[in-house]
């Protein structure tokens, strides 16, 4: 059986789970009747909202779709810093008009309602970042007929992905923007490109790789293919596209940014992610002060109300301006023009290296 097949894949475009907002209904629906899959990151939404964001992408297509969640992991334990962490934001809040920050809570971990209403959704895949798959939840999933996708950064994390029973592994190279899905080892460490990570990747498990990371045309896709991934995970390149939820300030720091204008940074979410470098993330994350900034969730509650503002008010310096290093390739377009035009080239250069 062809590796697409086997995934149940009408093309190898996939567009990324992207939490926060980015992957609307429109977007998700767009690329699906383009010939792509459409996926919903849902790690912050409600049971209530991942049933509401489903209902409105059945609205929109009858192809599959699938929901991203991340893998549940302990609470953080008590901030020794959190002063300090509080202080650090503070002049921002004054800035946008905001009352002084409050120390942040970690909210219960929801991930069996929010697992609950995936089950429930329609979705066709699951997919989780940040660990492993609880093995009742790969069961529950496979007996819905859903197939199961797991984010490795390593090879090491793959071969325990392919144990943990996953359908797919998703190779998310150092090149990705948004959050690392390293949970083996040190994630600063674990930083290998992504044309480098797939091959190795695809030589150690049995399942098929999807490649993720700097991926941004047709030439990135077969590039991919032909390192042995099945399909690929785009995320960048759709969050400038129309349909893209996230706020216009962002779309504009990726259509202008240069490539070596990404970085890793902890200041947001307290999880290592790759964005576009601002005055926020230069301010707050301090290498000789690294507990300043708080673990994740606690970062990630502690900027929320700050990014929230500054989305409304076009203030890019304030925003998780998540983004790959390929980012200069990066077009104002309809989603489902990408799509065509992804798919399009993507054969023209298998087609001229004789693929």
């Amino acid at each position: 059986m062809d590796s697409l097949d086997r995934l149940g894949l009408r093309s190898p475009v996939i567009q990324a789970p992207m939490a926060g907002g980015g992957d609307t209904a429109a977007l998700v629906a767009a690329v699906n009747e383009a010939g792509g899959l459409g996926f919903v990151g849902a790690a912050y939404l409600t049971d209530a909202q991942i049933a509401e964001r489903a209902l409105d992408i059945r609205s929109r297509t009858a192809l599959p779709f699938g929901i991203n969640l991340f893998a549940p992991t302990p609470a953080p334990g008590p901030a020794p810093m959190m002063a300090n962490a509080l202080a650090r934001v503070a002049p921002f809040y004054a800035e946008l008009g905001l009352p002084a920050p409050e120390a942040p809570s970690a909210a219960g971990d929801g991930f069996d309602r929010q697992f609950a209403a995936l089950l429930d959704s329609g979705a066709v895949y699951y997919s989780v970042t940040f660990g492993l798959p609880p093995a009742d939840s790969v069961a529950a999933a496979k007996a819905h007929g859903m197939r199961v996708l797991g984010t490795a950064t390593t090879v090491a994390e793959a071969v325990a992905l392919e144990q943990a029973g996953v359908d797919a592994v998703i190779a998310q190279g150092s090149e990705a923007g948004g959050h690392r899905g390293s949970f083996i080892g040190d994630p600063a460490a674990n930083l290998v490109g992504t044309m480098a990570l797939v091959p190795q990747v695809a030589d150690a498990v049995g399942v098929p790789v999807i490649a993720s990371g700097g991926i941004m045309d047709g030439r990135g896709i077969a590039a991919a293919l032909a390192l042995g991934a099945t399909a690929v995970q785009m995320g960048t390149v759709f969050l400038t596209s129309d349909e893209a939820g996230i706020p216009e300030a962002h779309k504009a720091a990726i259509l202008t940014a240069r490539e070596d204008q990404t970085r890793l940074t902890r200041a947001f979410s307290g999880r290592p992610a790759r964005g576009i470098v601002n005055r926020f993330m230069e301010a707050v994350e301090d290498p000789a002060a690294p507990d300043a900034v708080l673990p994740f969730p606690l970062q990630n509650a502690l900027t929320r109300p700050l990014r929230t503002a500054a989305g409304k008010a076009g203030r890019a310096e304030f925003l998780s301006l998540w983004a790959g290093q390929g980012l200069r390739l990066a077009q104002r377009r309809p989603a489902g023009e990408l799509v065509t035009e992804l798919l399009h080239g993507t054969e023209e250069v298998r087609r001229r290296l004789g693929g």
